[in-house]
């Protein structure tokens, strides 16, 4: 007969989410996101305007000038797509920077809990990735976790 294997279970996403350093760094990240949707809307407003602008004096303009104008739009349109996709790269930079060493510290708590209680493994039950778990079989440590975090520096 096999023995017994001794395993745990917890919801990673619960316990990260109460710890307050993730609290801040959430509120953090919500304040870079309005920052960046803030001068995004600023650019494109600018862009709209200089636009309708354009639309209605074009028939008025010289060749040359009208063309001018339709490169300018044309070079604000590529920087404004540009700054998107940089303002993007930079929100999941400053999103690893901050919630890296939550993760970590989190990581670290579950190792420790799972050698001081012999586990054999810890199951993280988020995104119905374990659907079931015998209550008799594992033993659920969101809380234990939880507790271990706020207990520790």
């Amino acid at each position: 007969m096999a023995a017994q294997v001794h395993f745990a279970h917890l919801s990673y996403d619960k316990v990260m989410q109460a710890m307050p350093e993730y609290i801040t760094a959430r509120q953090q990240m919500a304040d870079l996101r309005v920052q960046y949707d803030g001068e995004m809307k600023r650019v494109e407003d600018e862009f709209n305007k200089k636009y309708e602008e354009f639309v209605v004096q074009q028939s008025e303009l010289a060749t040359p000038i009208r063309m001018k104008r339709q490169a300018e739009l044309q070079e604000m349109m590529e920087k404004n797509i540009a700054f998107k996709e940089e303002a993007r790269r930079l929100i999941a930079e400053a999103e690893q920077k901050a919630y890296g060493p939550i993760r970590e510290r989190l990581d670290a708590a579950v190792k420790t809990i799972g050698q001081q209680k012999g586990y054999a493994f810890i199951l993280n039950t988020d995104n119905a990735a374990v659907p079931y778990i015998d209550p008799q079989q594992g033993e659920d440590i969101t809380a234990a976790v939880a507790d271990f975090l706020r207990t520790t520096p």
